[in-house]
């Protein structure tokens, strides 16, 4: 038997092996950790923990852009937010709670109105505390809408999203989000590859 002091010895892992005989009784290792040792251990936990906080986080909040994209489907951004949720956008309006938030959007993908969109949510700024968490989104959308007699229009949008995550038992959801259109504007799509390159 070798007994060494470990705080002397700046040994921060002890590792033994168990050893016996074919016909010996069952033995143990044992594996000994350093205080040292011990946060280092659990400072690299909480790290991977916040990075695949993060990486759901963004998943969540392309799930919600998919769902835009799909005629603003109900049954698709349900689950995406909590019970109580609060969602507010300065060009639509405010509504709270989940079934207010799918009535909301979902009249939207009703009204017929856009008849194809792309939501493009980039640079997130996402910071996680536990189980809540803020996210801060660049937005550019395109769209093409529809004018009453039915001929189409291109339109780009340019804004922001401030968000606030809970983590619940279905995982983490969005608590409440706020979307500031910044500019709203048509395009024109080229009639000819030769008309988009000049």
């Amino acid at each position: 038997t070798v007994w060494i002091d470990m705080k002397e010895l700046l040994v921060d892992v002890v590792i033994t092996t168990p050893q016996k005989v074919w016909t010996a009784p069952p033995c143990a290792a044992l594996a000994m950790l350093s205080n040292r040792a011990v946060q280092a251990m659990t400072s690299d936990a909480t790290r991977l923990r916040r990075l695949e906080d993060i990486e759901a986080i963004r998943t969540l909040k392309y799930r919600y852009c998919q769902a835009c994209d799909d005629d603003h489907n109900p049954d698709r951004l349900g689950p995406l937010v909590t019970r109580d949720a609060i969602w507010e956008a300065s060009s639509v309006g405010r509504a709270e709670g989940r079934e207010a938030i799918q009535t909301l959007l979902g009249n939207i993908g009703k009204s017929g109105t856009i008849r194809n969109s792309a939501h493009n949510a980039i640079n997130p700024i996402i910071e996680v505390d536990g189980d809540r968490a803020t996210g801060h989104w660049r937005l550019i959308m395109l769209y093409t809408g529809v004018y009453p007699d039915g001929t189409l229009h291109f339109s780009r949008i340019i804004g922001w999203y401030e968000e606030v995550y809970r983590r619940t038992e279905q995982g983490w959801q969005i608590d409440s989000l706020y979307c500031q259109v910044e500019e709203s504007a048509p395009y024109q799509l080229a009639s000819s590859p030769d008309a988009a390159q000049s």
